[in-house]
Parts: structure tokens; C-alpha cells; sequence
């Protein structure tokens, strides 16, 4: 039996709204999507010289005129994937797995069924939160996931609730270690979110990505290294609407030695280098809105 969601009575409505609208076809709630897209878009302007200047920065090859269509894009799958994730509050397992394809899952379990932990690094590509539900679905062995909490107390339960609907597991960030060392030996697969920006004093490894000075997390590489775990990278691929691939690659079978690649943090370099090629090939589909650039790389001291 689920537990009842701890939010204040006041919160109450607002959840009972958000399932409610959850109930609701995706076929509709793409209408809803449009004209959020017309709103967030043309009305609001959401952040959109975030995006336009990340996308120039990004793709200094392309003309005005492509990065504004690219942006356009970018916001009309944002607002799918708002009401996508909604969703996922009432979405049922067969809808699930009629939505997401994986292509190669035989690479994950030909690791788990050696009685290894598989960690998977993936990014805001797509719709993020579709992935470890999805794996919850498709999987014999668990599907687990290392998230941040949310400050705001209705909307972190809420995403607790949409998040382990279909069975998934989560993990808060700061007691990942602790979890590995207790399930170390559990085959199952953890998934973790690699792209996001460090705090300033956190950063550990730069390097050039999307033509720019990058910071990256290194803390799958650590946790990999501590406990000699394989990692792959995930790619996320949109189908069409609502329909997505997702396809494992090796970056380590958590034996290899990595240090020809002469970077302190090889397997996060690997993650970085394919992330990129997946952008480069549908940049509309990555989470442009975040300040992703907001650090600067300290000059080397002379």
C-alpha cells in the first residue's frame, strides 16, 4: 500500500488537480502542451535569451535563422515534456513500455547478470524522467535513481510520487555513498544525471564542450572507481511525440584502464564527448534553459 503523500491540507487541491489532469489521454494533454508552447513561447518568453544565447554559444556554426528554429523546437518539446511528466502520475506500465523502446537492453543485462551494479550516466535529454520509470517496467532487477531533492515541499513530493509510480527506487544525492557501500553487492542498475552544473567550490574537471570551457560532476567516475562498477551512457533519441529510444553504450566495464585517454577524468570525458554528439545530432531536444555556462573556468596562475 502507498503512503499518503506528507503535504500541508492546504496543498491538497492542487494535488488533487495535478492527478486529476494526469487521468486525462496524452493525445489531449498535448493540446494542453500547444498551447502552453503559444504561452511560455510568444507570450512569457521563458527564458529565451538563456536559450538563444546558449544555442549561438553552442553551435557557433549555424546561421540566425537556424538557431531561432532550433529554439522554437526546443520550446515546443519543453512543453511536451511538462505534460509528459504529469503523466506520469497515472501512467500505466503497458502505456510505459508502448513508449519507450530500449535498443540494445542485453548490454545492461549481460552486466547484471554477472552480479554487477551497472551505473548509467544520462542527461535533460528528451524526456529525462520517462527513463528510470521506463527501467522500472522493462527490467527483472532494480531500477534506482540519485536525485537532488526539490526545496519546495508540495512539489518534491509530488515528483517523489510521479517519479516511483511505476516502481522505481530513489536515492537522495547526499546518501548515495552510503547506499553503495550497504547494496554493493545488489545486482541492479543506479542511474544518475550527469550533465548538470556544479557548484563553484564542487568543480572538479573542465573541459571544452560545445565549443565552450565546461564543468562537469565526476561523481559517477568516483563511485565507479571506488567500487570497480561498469558505466554506460545512455542516449535518448525522440521517436516522434511521445515515443522515445534509448540505447546503452559502453564507457567503462569498470576493469578497464582508461589513463592512455591522458585526462584526470576519463570516464566523464567519454560522457561528455558523447553527450555532445547526441546534442549535435537533434539540439532541439536538450534542456536549454538552465544557465549551463554560468561558471568560468579560473585562469591558470603564471
Amino acid at each position: 500500500m502507498k503512503k499518503s503523500p506528507k503535504i500541508p491540507l492546504l496543498y491538497y487541491p492542487l494535488w488533487l488537480l495535478l492527478k486529476g489532469l494526469s487521468l486525462l489521454p496524452l493525445s489531449v494533454l498535448y493540446l494542453l502542451s500547444s498551447f502552453l508552447y503559444l504561452l511560455v513561447y510568444y507570450v512569457i518568453g521563458y527564458r529565451k535569451k538563456v536559450v538563444l544565447q546558449n544555442l549561438r554559444n553552442s553551435f557557433p556554426d549555424k546561421g540566425e535563422q537556424e538557431i531561432k528554429r532550433i529554439c522554437k523546437d526546443f520550446y515546443k518539446q519543453f512543453t511536451d515534456v511538462i505534460v509528459e511528466i504529469l503523466k506520469l502520475a497515472s501512467m500505466s506500465k503497458s502505456e510505459m513500455q508502448s513508449r519507450i523502446t530500449f535498443t540494445n537492453q542485453e548490454l545492461l543485462d549481460n552486466f547484471v547478470q554477472q552480479g554487477k551494479p551497472v551505473i548509467t550516466m544520462g542527461a535533460h535529454v528528451g524526456n529525462w524522467e520517462w527513463i528510470l520509470p521506463a527501467g522500472a517496467v522493462q527490467f527483472s532487477f532494480p531500477a534506482e535513481g540519485i536525485y537532488k531533492p526539490l526545496t519546495n515541499a508540495f512539489f518534491e513530493e509530488f515528483m517523489l510520487h510521479v517519479r516511483s509510480n511505476l516502481g522505481a527506487r530513489l536515492i537522495k544525492m547526499k546518501e548515495t555513498m552510503r547506499d553503495f557501500v550497504k547494496n554493493r553487492k545488489v545486482p541492479r542498475v543506479i542511474a544518475m544525471l550527469s550533465d548538470q552544473t556544479p557548484p563553484f567550490g564542487e568543480i572538479h574537471y573542465w573541459t571544452n564542450f560545445l565549443h565552450q570551457e565546461t564543468a562537469f560532476y565526476v561523481g559517477a567516475e568516483k563511485l565507479s572507481n571506488s567500487f570497480n562498477y561498469p558505466v554506460l551512457y545512455l542516449d535518448v533519441q525522440r521517436a516522434k511525440r511521445g515515443h522515445y529510444i534509448l540505447t546503452f553504450e559502453t564507457i567503462t566495464d569498470g576493469q578497464q584502464d582508461l589513463s592512455a585517454m591522458g585526462v584526470e577524468y576519463s570516464i566523464t570525458e567519454i560522457f561528455a564527448q558523447k553527450l555532445e554528439a547526441t546534442l549535435r545530432r537533434s539540439p532541439a531536444d536538450y534542456l536549454w534553459t538552465h544557465k549551463r555556462w554560468k561558471h568560468k573556468r579560473p585562469q591558470a596562475k603564471s
